[in-house]
């Protein structure tokens, strides 16, 4: 693993660019779904707060009109909630219904905004080791507080879904797009018992040189009994970093982060790659494909 590290953080090395960016201009989120009455899916909400209460989330719970297996329902968690909603369509959410029908669960915040650009820097992004002062490189918000997140993910949100319908504690599916994909490669790498499919969907790679390849030392030992499922996805048409221009080599280090997890015994993993398309659009197309496939 230590050979992975260092390979891939000299391959983020060349492909970053220079200078970042400022962040879009905000969106308003997508609640169309959420007023039609001809789903396959009915929703409902939970609200919550930060331990620190500083963050106030929402999650967006989309029950399938079809009785729970023995066992439970299957999960998929979708991070960057706000969005994830606006991505889902009709009949996706047929065709998903008459699959696994899976539970699904938007982890958004209490915002009209399609994206919260303050709550999710913090929330999805790691804590660096020795650094006084956890800024983001992006967008200068704090940073650091994915640990405090799926912490309540884990011990918070999931039990308070549980009662809204039975979920299969052994089929749970956690899925982000760019700093939510940054968000799923940590959960994998320090808590991979946590999930039974890591779904990463243009992982912010770049972040702070690569970052995040370095959690991934010492894996094997952390795996334990689990066996996590891993499919990584990336648009052709993405820079190495979403705010910067392409250039040759931006998907090396996705591309190599896959083969080196592949090496790990008890990992399974798989790596998609979307002909055609950019940051932006990996976010639905990438929903989709995992929808897809738990729609079989």
């Amino acid at each position: 693993m230590s050979k992975m590290t260092l390979s891939l953080a000299l391959t983020l090395a060349l492909v970053a660019p220079v200078a970042l960016a400022q962040p879009e201009h905000e969106q308003k989120m997508d609640t169309s779904l959420l007023q039609r009455q001809d789903l396959a899916y009915r929703f409902s909400q939970l609200d919550l707060d930060s331990a620190d209460g500083q963050r106030h989330y929402r999650l967006w719970i989309g029950k399938p009109n079809r009785p729970a297996p023995a066992a439970g329902y299957p999960v998929l968690w979708m991070l960057d909630g706000n969005a994830a909603l606006g991505a889902l369509g009709r009949q996706q959410l047929d065709r998903l219904a008459a699959g696994q029908a899976p539970l699904l669960v938007a982890v958004g915040y209490q915002t009209e905004q399609r994206i919260e650009r303050t709550g999710r820097t913090f929330d999805y992004t790691p804590r660096l080791p020795g650094n006084a002062e956890q800024r983001d490189p992006l967008t200068g918000e704090p940073s650091g507080g994915v640990d405090a997140f799926l912490d309540l993910l884990v011990s918070k949100m999931r039990p308070r879904v549980a009662g809204v319908a039975p979920i299969d504690l052994a089929r749970q599916t956690l899925w982000g797009h760019s700093y939510g994909g940054l968000a799923v490669l940590h959960a994998l790498f320090t808590r991979p018992e946590a999930f039974s499919d890591y779904a990463a969907a243009s992982p912010s790679l770049w972040w702070h040189d690569g970052a995040i390849v370095r959690e991934a030392q010492g894996l094997p030992q952390r795996l334990g009994n689990s066996r996590p499922r891993v499919l990584l996805m990336r648009g052709s048409e993405e820079p190495a970093n979403p705010r910067g221009p392409l250039q040759p080599g931006a998907e090396r280090p996705a591309v190599a982060l896959a083969d080196d997890l592949a090496k790990v015994p008890g990992v399974q993993v798989r790596y998609e790659r979307f002909e055609g398309l950019g940051h932006g659009a990996m976010l639905p197309a990438s929903l989709g494909k995992v929808i897809d496939e738990m729609s079989r």
